[in-house]
């Protein structure tokens, strides 16, 4: 294996990789989650390494294959690269394993190779991963089925375990597990912390010195809008901005609840108030769309746009302060309610 190659994976090594299995606390797991638990004690699931069949032809999703499709649509430098790589780590796998010499440069390198061909069935049908609540650690740099592993999960040969934390946390349906790379997980935890901590500085700044803009970025990051009155107390409205930046209210991905919270509060307090207007209207039924797919004013039938953007436009035209007066009045009066 290249000097570069193996450096790559004793970096890899120094912070520690494992299959971890995933959980979040905000999403139902059978009770689970509470315990910071993804199965049950005792029980593990194990998967076969998997496979595309065409023409009755396997080939498995390993990493290991220049051919894939997801090599191919590389960029060409990239691409060309990405197959260097792996026929050096093919070559250094066949050496180790079958005692088969090869040289990575040859134009016959895959007609030569004996056991790591991609429907090779007889030797990618028994790569499996098995894991429970315990992580399973690989080493990469010593163990040569530890590196098949870690090859075949990074290119996505196992549903079971997600490429990183971070694609296990943006996953529509979490996956059980995910490949932990200590200092990439790391990363990215901290990343949400910066992200979440920003929008909860902001909420605590605007509670200290803004009730007022405190309530608008309510009404407008929170679907129930309506619950929002001037009379609210100001702790209510706190504790429900801090669950909506937690993850816990309409927006349950907390990197992108914690970033709407933090670039609704740097809105300009024109388009904030103008905003919680348009929600609330819209609520009240002071506007609506009709037929023809345009956004009215219902008392005087006038047309206001196509959605929520060209309405804020159309609002903030000083030629239509006269609409926006008609718009304003009732639905201030229901804020003071």
């Amino acid at each position: 294996m290249s000097f570069t190659l193996v450096e790559k994976y004793q970096q890899l090594k120094q912070g520690s990789i494992a299959i971890r299995p995933y959980f979040d606390k905000s999403m139902s797991n059978m009770g689970l989650e509470e315990y910071g638990l993804s199965l049950y004690d005792g029980v593990f699931h194990e998967e076969q390494l998997a496979c595309i069949e065409m023409n009755g032809i396997k080939r498995y999703v390993s990493g290991l294959n220049e051919f894939a499709p997801e090599v191919l649509l590389l960029p060409e430098e990239a691409r060309t690269a990405k197959q260097k790589e792996i026929r050096i780590l093919v070559a250094e796998l066949e050496k180790q394993l079958v005692a088969n010499i090869l040289d990575p440069k040859d134009k016959d390198f895959w007609n030569k190779v004996r056991l790591l061909k991609p429907d090779n069935d007889e030797f990618w049908g028994k790569i499996a991963v098995r894991a429970g609540n315990e992580p399973v650690f690989l080493d990469p740099g010593k163990d040569v089925y530890d590196l098949i592993k870690l090859m075949a999960i990074e290119a996505g040969g196992f549903s079971l375990v997600a490429r990183s934390y971070d694609e296990a946390r943006s996953a529509a349906v979490p996956p059980k597990f995910f490949l932990d790379k200590y200092q990439e997980t790391v990363s990215t935890t901290n990343e949400l912390k910066k992200i979440k901590n920003k929008a909860v500085v902001s909420l605590q700044n605007l509670f200290d010195t803004n009730s007022t803009k405190l309530l608008y970025v309510a009404k407008v990051v929170d679907t129930n809008s309506v619950q929002y009155k001037k009379s609210t107390p100001n702790d209510v409205v706190y504790d429900n901005m801090d669950r909506f930046i937690s993850g816990e209210g309409s927006e349950k991905n907390k990197k992108r609840a914690a970033e709407q919270f933090t670039s609704t509060c740097e809105l300009d307090m024109e388009t904030l108030k103008l905003r919680a207007l348009i929600k609330d209207a819209t609520f009240y039924k002071y506007i609506a769309i009709k037929s023809d797919g345009f956004i009215y004013h219902t008392e005087s039938n006038t047309m206001m746009g196509r959605n929520s953007t060209d309405v804020l436009e159309y609002l903030k035209n000083p030629l239509n302060d006269q609409i926006l007066d008609r718009i304003m009045k009732p639905v201030e009066k229901q804020w003071a309610s």
